[in-house]
């Protein structure tokens, strides 16, 4: 029975057993990731600043202070964990509360950063990053607190880490997509990296999905909105229409089509394109409506020679 007790007290551990992932090398550890030494109660900024420099990013841990520490709480939250990234033009995905997930990451050349209660008697939240792990001796490496290279067995790891509920994150630059990245995860990442990033940044990450993945509207549109908003009115429209190619029927797609079209100064194009999607009915009918009587009033200006 005790045996049975503590192998439910690790159960991915144990699964790993007879479940290593397919590919995972048994041994793997990236030297070459940064160390950075936690202040008091700020191994949030430690942790990130770790990833980031690794990912390429010039940054220190007291630069990320002001973003993500709370005072009042004497730590970081994880929603900030994943916003501060963004910020720097770096992609930040939250992982699947997977062991396996963990390990594939690592293998793959990303460090990740997870959330443990390393307290004794009471709960204790600590961010390290796992950098490298070795399965025929049963160790994970972590760069931790005061400790660049932490050596923890994979069963007192996942005690650690299994409280937190297993949360992880991982870093990468806009080009590089994460190693167990899905399509509809990784896509909204991007979306909200897009939100707070500069614009080279986010173009690069949203054309790495759409190369990933051509059929998704979101990354298309996506990748679109950047290139207008930076001037590059052709490239969006080039974007578009592939698009539009692989999704004839979507109103987003049109709509935004036309509105491209129309700040080229092709609006008999653009109103060519709307038309299209007009009697379409749902959450974009009021977006074509507007995008539609924008062009015809330009067209109409257009005929009595009034300046618009």
């Amino acid at each position: 029975m005790l045996a049975t007790g503590c192998a439910q007290l690790v159960p991915q551990t144990v699964a790993l057993r007879t479940d290593w992932p397919e590919g995972v090398p048994r041994t793997t550890e990236m030297n070459t990731v940064p160390f950075f030494p936690q202040d008091d109660y700020q191994c949030g900024p430690a942790a990130l600043a770790t990833i980031l420099s690794y990912s390429g990013v010039d940054i220190t841990p007291q630069a990320l202070v002001d973003e993500v520490f709370l005072p009042s709480r004497k730590g970081t939250l994880q929603i900030e964990m994943l916003a501060a990234p963004r910020r720097h033009g770096r992609v930040s995905y939250a992982l699947m509360p997977s062991y396996s997930d963990m390990l594939r990451e690592v293998a793959a050349g990303n460090p990740v950063i997870v959330l443990q209660d390393v307290g004794d008697m009471f709960t204790e939240w600590h961010y390290a990053v796992v950098v490298g792990f070795d399965y025929p001796s049963g160790t994970i490496y972590l760069r931790s607190g005061d400790r660049r290279r932490r050596e923890v067995p994979f069963s007192y790891f996942e005690r650690e880490w299994i409280k937190g509920g297993y949360w992880g994150m991982v870093v990468t630059a806009p080009d590089k997509i994460a190693a167990t990245a899905t399509e509809e995860r990784w896509v909204s990442a991007v979306v909200a990296m897009a939100r707070s990033a500069p614009n080279e940044a986010a173009q690069a990450a949203y054309a790495a999905a759409l190369a990933r993945w051509p059929d998704n509207i979101a990354a298309a549109v996506g990748l679109a909105n950047e290139y207008h908003a930076s001037g590059a009115y052709q490239l969006a429209v080039q974007v578009l229409r592939i698009a539009q190619h692989r999704h004839p029927d979507s109103p987003i797609v049109i709509n935004n089509l036309a509105q491209v079209l129309f700040d080229q100064g092709r609006y008999n194009e653009a109103l060519v394109t709307i038309e299209k999607v007009s009697d379409k009915q749902g959450p974009f009918a009021a977006d074509i409506r507007s995008t539609r009587a924008m062009i015809e009033e330009r067209l109409a200006q257009q005929k009595t020679g009034r300046r618009p």
